[in-house]
């Protein structure tokens, strides 16, 4: 498989010493310059979009889904068979709600017919092959675009920037990133170009988050950004140890995981500051940002056409009501996203917010989507399954998988194979597995015939036999 490099690409795959002179001697540089003038435009373009009237939004959506399903009939043998079917003509489309017609488009229709969908041959120059493993704990692969980076970061930062972060702020990250310990230890790495300070997320016991509170305190004004279950680590190690959070964080922007309202509570409590939250995914379809003004989610409709639908597939308007979010994203023409069952659910708000007068749709109480499953690593610390989970092709040959645990630093990664599995495949599972986890939780693989389905008809990745226990017990969390 051929990789695409886009900016970002070439920027993350080069060695560390390469980027640390690099960053020395661009660090001087604005990140918004250097994330090229295609973010800078739509930077722009977004902070004045956020505030269209409905009519105007509506009228970019309807232009933007009739190019997008005009790509898809001429270059995609599959949406053109589809299309037929539904006797839909692209050139026909007069409203968003003009697709209903069409059917929903689900994980296994998209394994069983990726390569009929897309709109350009996949080993072309400027594709990229990702992946997510959404939330049925089967990995979905497929093909995007790889100049999508600097649309899918502007729209991330036109939400941060309603709560003071901007594209030149300093954030200390507590992600998923693979982070080796410094001269001195400690699990850091600063990336000088986007002013941004990597900590591990797969080492998180008491020593280490007491290091990483201290190193962030001398870093000056910055945001914490972090999975929602590392911010509660975090608090929680605070709150035990009657430690105070570092003054100069300035906020918590927090994006992968469900934010309960206790832990945001919890959150707000011990770092004093808001924690912001959005909503979106690896499959580019649907993106919501947190308002300045309440925890709503606006939906941006630059980024997709959005709809949520009841158990018979009808749209929910009335507030209070819940559905699933079904998107069709504007980002990804390699691969189109049309009428995509994300899986998730959510309430229903309205379409203009009180709060800032906003004419999106605003949803809340998002489920469903990435649960925070827990890992516990030998010396008690937990690590999230959101920070393991792999974006690449690591899980190509594999239907299903889940991690099975009962005793702290030991785990059985269970493998239903798919067809093709070999060796190499098992190899590669183990050596990127165990690279990430970096000796914190040991593991064996399992090829299983299948995943045993909970009562709503989903997986978990994390089959946990260990109680776990917030308290002390539980030093990593």
């Amino acid at each position: 498989m051929k990789r695409a490099f886009s900016r970002k690409n070439l920027w993350e795959t080069l060695p560390r010493p390469v980027k640390a002179v690099a960053g020395r001697s661009l660090g001087w540089v604005s990140p918004e310059w250097l994330l090229g003038r295609k973010f800078r435009t739509w930077l722009r373009f977004l902070n004045r979009a956020q505030y269209w009237t409905r009519e105007v939004a509506t009228a970019y959506q309807v232009k933007r889904l009739r190019r997008l399903c005009r790509l898809a009939y001429e270059k995609s043998p599959y949406y053109r068979s589809v299309f037929r079917s539904a006797g839909f003509d692209p050139r026909d489309l007069k409203r968003p709600e003009d697709l209903s017609g069409l059917p929903l488009l689900d994980k296994n229709t998209l394994r069983e017919h990726l390569e009929e969908m897309c709109t350009v041959p996949p080993d072309s120059p400027g594709v990229d092959y990702t992946s997510t493993g959404g939330t049925s704990g089967s990995p979905l692969h497929f093909y995007i675009g790889a100049d999508r980076s600097a649309v899918e970061y502007a729209h991330l930062v036109s939400g941060w920037i309603r709560v003071g972060c901007t594209a030149h702020t300093t954030q200390a990250v507590l992600r998923g990133a693979v982070v080796k310990p410094d001269a001195n230890g400690l699990r850091h790495e600063y990336d000088r170009l986007l002013r941004r300070h990597y900590y591990s997320g797969f080492h998180m016991t008491d020593e280490d988050m007491g290091r990483y509170l201290d190193h962030i305190g001398g870093l000056g004004p910055c945001y914490l950004h972090a999975y929602p279950s590392s911010i509660i680590m975090l608090a929680r190690y605070m709150e035990r140890c009657g430690r105070k959070a570092p003054g100069n964080i300035r906020g918590l922007l927090a994006s992968s995981e469900i934010v309960y309202p206790q832990d945001r509570a919890l959150a707000q409590r011990v770092f004093g500051v808001r924690l912001y939250s959005d909503y979106g995914m690896t499959e580019k379809v649907v993106l919501g940002a947190e308002c300045e003004g309440s925890t709503d989610y606006h939906i941006w409709p630059t980024y997709g056409w959005f709809e949520l639908l009841d158990s018979e597939g009808k749209p929910v308007r009335e507030p209070g009501k819940r559905g699933e979010i079904v998107g069709t994203g504007f980002i990804n023409s390699v691969t189109p996203f049309i009428r995509y069952r994300t899986g998730d659910e959510a309430t229903y708000v309205g379409e203009r917010c009180e709060a800032c007068g906003r004419e999106h749709v605003l949803i809340r109480e998002v489920l469903g989507h990435r649960t925070q499953e827990m890992l516990v690593a030998g010396d008690g610390g937990l690590i999230s399954w959101t920070a393991i989970n792999m974006h690449d092709d690591t899980f190509a040959n594999v239907r299903q998988f889940q991690f099975r645990q009962d005793t702290p630093g030991w785990a059985v990664l269970r493998v239903v194979p798919a067809a093709g599995f070999s060796p190499a495949d098992r190899e590669r599972i183990e050596r990127r597995l165990r690279e990430k986890l970096d000796g914190r939780i040991q593991f064996e693989v399992e090829l299983a015939d299948e995943i045993r389905l909970t009562e709503r008809g989903k997986t978990t990745y994390v089959d946990q036999r260990i109680k776990i226990d917030h308290g002390p017990a539980s030093s990593g969390g």
